[in-house]
């Protein structure tokens, strides 16, 4: 089990929560969310990793397993880059703009945190996906799966080419919105729905500092 699951888990238990005091704390609306993190069967969005610690009252090297005798220990407003216990392959390049094609050329392989799962990421080109906070050069960890809900950011295969929007579906149709008020929703009926594809939804990012 990855160290962050196991230390949430151990931490609620010397605190003396229950489940359900945790995933109040958490915001969670049903203590199953909580369950399944201590589990290791769900995600922890790098935003909810400072969340779980000032909710366990410790801190985010403790959570993520930076806290050894080696490690220099950072002010309390410092978080501290996960460890990365895997690599994922690096496809290409995806659009956060105008849609461009999806080389399926590996471009390498890059490192994730432990507690991420994900089979491949992309790096993104465009500015169409900003106000997600997702930039140009950043690079987005997907996990495949051939479906998100409503609103999930998801790599989107368009014939030959991809995207990465927020997909919402309604009856008949699909609108691939951006994150960025310049753009236009690109909006699919009819059959033109069936030249989509959903690659994976967006589960983690890295931004380079610039």
């Amino acid at each position: 089990m990855s160290e962050i699951y196991k230390r949430i888990r151990e931490r609620r238990i010397e605190l003396g929560l229950t489940v359900e005091e945790l995933a109040q704390r958490m915001g969670y609306k049903d203590k199953s969310s909580i369950s399944k993190i201590e589990n290791g069967k769900a995600d922890i969005p790098q935003s909810k990793v400072v969340a779980f610690a000032k909710a366990l009252n410790t801190t985010t090297a403790y959570l993520i397993g930076a806290d050894q005798d080696n490690t220099i220990h950072l002010p309390s407003n410092i978080i501290p880059v996960p460890p990365a216990s895997k690599t994922v392959p690096l496809l290409g390049t995806i659009a956060c703009g105008v849609p461009i094609l999806a080389e399926e050329n590996l471009d390498g392989e890059v490192s994730l945190p432990d507690f991420v799962h994900a089979d491949f990421a992309l790096r993104c080109k465009g500015d169409s996906m900003v106000e997600a906070r997702i930039l140009d050069g950043d690079i987005v960890y997907i996990r495949k799966q051939p479906d998100v809900e409503n609103g999930e950011i998801a790599a989107v295969l368009i014939g030959d080419e991809a995207t990465l929007k927020r997909v919402y579906k309604y009856p008949g149709q699909i609108v691939l919105q951006p994150a960025n008020p310049k753009y236009s929703p690109m909006i699919y009926a009819g059959e033109s729905i069936n030249d989509m594809q959903i690659l994976g939804k967006a589960v983690f990012f890295v931004s380079m500092v610039k």
